[in-house]
């Protein structure tokens, strides 16, 4: 009899060390998140991606290789990989501090880079949004920009819920600047509070004659 504890255990353990794996290997592809799932003809592998395309390859070649990584150093049974992008990547905190890593490394100033992704981000239907870029970004001595919009959870349960967290790094000629995304999507906090309103029905002269008979 198969221990379903031990068994989910293995299988989490597994994803964070293939997700960690994936994070560093394709975060130039927009790499959002992975899931593991066993059956009967191996473990399938659902990676999620801001570029597909880039993570599949050229006619799959670097699918393929993927596929004998994760069968050689991650003990997966006959990989059957399958990757599919994302329906508003803007609402993704893994994807935009990819592009807001991307775009510092071209050249472009922190705070445009912070700004323009505020932007995205809140037009997308965002709640509300946080971005911290640290490093030596104008001196030699290392700080930190902020640039928020709209409300931004911190604590209580509905972060669980509504609150999408990533870090990333970038590596520039001043050192290692530092990228924290913090997106809070559409929906509805647990401190929400309605009240209903009671329906005041009035009566014409003649329904409260009738009703007095």
């Amino acid at each position: 009899m198969v221990d379903i504890k031990k068994y989910f255990l293995e299988m989490n353990i597994a994803r964070l060390k293939v997700d960690e794996y994936l994070a560093k290997t394709l975060s130039k592809s927009g790499y959002v998140g992975v899931d593991l799932f066993r059956t009967p003809l191996g473990d399938r592998v659902i990676i999620y991606a801001d570029r597909p395309a880039m993570v599949i390859g050229r006619k799959g070649q670097q699918i393929k290789k993927l596929a004998d990584l994760l069968s050689k150093y991650f003990k997966l049974e006959n990989p059957q990989i399958t990757v599919t992008g994302l329906e508003v990547p803007e609402l993704s905190a893994r994807v935009m501090a990819s592009r807001i890593a991307l775009a510092l490394e071209k050249g472009y100033h922190f705070r445009r880079a912070a700004f323009v992704a505020l932007r995205r981000i809140m037009a997308a239907g965002a709640t509300g949004c946080e971005i911290v870029i640290s490093g030596k970004l104008t001196t030699e001595r290392a700080r930190y920009e902020k640039v928020r919009a709209g409300k931004v959870y911190k604590t209580g349960g509905h972060t669980e819920r509504l609150v999408d967290r990533a870090i990333s790094s970038v590596l520039l000629k001043p050192g290692i600047y530092g990228i924290e995304v913090l997106i809070v999507k559409p929906g509805t906090p647990d401190d929400y509070v309605t009240y209903k309103s009671q329906e005041i029905v009035q009566q014409t002269p003649q329904e409260a004659e009738g009703g007095s008979k």
